[in-house]
């Protein structure tokens, strides 16, 4: 869903197609402001808002960086399909790169240059990929509406990396954890809610009771946008019933309010701590995902109910499963081929002349 506007803050677009952003209460004098996402948008604002002189909007030049992001994140459809926290990601990269780099010429962006900013982050390999992904994103749909010759950021490679990410729980870790909270405690319910539903962080702080009908939760991702369904069971139905909240929101903090996403992952980790459990909220999710696969989940139904939309992802989880149970199959079917192997009875040779030799000995 589109942030909404601060209080008096009115978009228009002009004739060229572009949003511009104005602060006007009433029938009164319009002042222009910058873009929400300009760091100048704050002040700009607070100023127009108390009466204070408005700051000037600096004139983004045709042809430079900045131009080119604006035009981006306001006119792609690529841009727009972004989940929110794809897009947050992604201006705070460019807030830092436009910092130094917002009137430079887009000719001046050349591949060398691109390879060069993804390789001074690589001792973080995550940040240089998303950096990378962030500039191919920009300059190849700068590409695609001609506004670039061309797009610099072909041929660029990112570094690799080998991890396996955020690390599993066990099952034993939640024994731990459950014997350290009780039902009735938000950290039990929490972690209840993401082993059954594989539930997200992003989506665990939005959860409410207006999500569930006749115990089948259903709601919208926040990563993906991807609607999942998942049916609960006898006893999470009973540890809902019987933790306190003050809203709808299932998981609350200490003071009722719903938590954000950053603040529940820190509370989790906290809680996970006091257990004696060194995991993250992402490690339950794995865990839940590698129970349904192993209990015999197809890949399409890992996918409904996690809403991936990758099924590359869905099959990290079922090919080691399926391996594992079509190697026993298939051990299975060489037993029954062996067994089937028959020691031939003999029918000339010297075993036989001994029994005939046996036979005719008188007594």
């Amino acid at each position: 869903m589109p942030r909404k506007l601060p209080l008096h803050v009115h978009k228009q677009k002009t004739r060229h197609g572009k949003w511009v952003f104005y602060f006007r209460i009433g029938k009164g004098t319009r002042i222009r402001l910058p873009a929400p996402a300009d760091p100048t948008f704050k002040a700009a604002y607070t100023a127009a808002l108390t009466g204070g002189l408005p700051l000037p909007v600096p004139r983004v030049h045709e042809g430079t960086l900045q131009w080119l992001w604006d035009r981006y994140t306001t006119e792609s459809a690529k841009w727009a399909g972004y989940s929110p926290a794809t897009r947050k990601q992604q201006r705070l990269i460019m807030e830092k790169v436009l910092k130094t780099n917002a009137r430079a010429a887009l000719t001046a962006f050349t591949q060398d240059v691109i390879q060069e900013g993804v390789d001074k982050r690589h001792e973080t390999p995550a940040a240089a990929a998303n950096f990378l992904k962030t500039m191919k994103g920009m300059f190849g749909w700068g590409k695609k509406m001609r506004l670039v010759v061309a797009d610099p950021t072909v041929g660029v490679e990112a570094p690799t990396y080998k991890t396996e990410g955020f690390p599993a729980w066990t099952v034993e870790d939640v024994i731990s954890f459950r014997s350290k909270h009780p039902i009735g405690t938000p950290a039990r319910l929490a972690m209840e809610l993401m082993l059954l539903a594989g539930l997200r962080r992003s989506d665990v702080v939005l959860v409410g009771r207006q999500h569930i009908s006749d115990r089948v939760l259903t709601i919208d991702t926040t990563k993906t946008g991807a609607r999942i369904t998942v049916e609960l069971s006898d006893d999470l139905v009973d540890i809902i019933k019987k933790t306190p909240r003050r809203g709808l929101h299932l998981v609350s903090n200490a003071h009722g309010k719903p938590f954000v996403k950053e603040s529940f992952g820190n509370w989790f980790r906290e809680k996970c701590t006091e257990a004696g459990v060194t995991k993250s909220a992402h490690g339950l999710r794995k865990l839940s995902a590698t129970l349904a696969a192993e209990g015999g989940a197809a890949t399409h139904q890992l996918l409904a109910q996690y809403g991936w939309t990758n099924i590359a992802t869905a099959e990290i989880y079922t090919k080691g499963v399926d391996r594992k149970r079509l190697g026993i199959e298939a051990s299975r079917i060489v037993a029954d081929q062996i067994g089937n192997i028959k020691i031939p009875h003999p029918e000339s040779g010297e075993g036989m002349k001994s029994k005939k030799a046996i036979k005719t000995t008188p007594k």
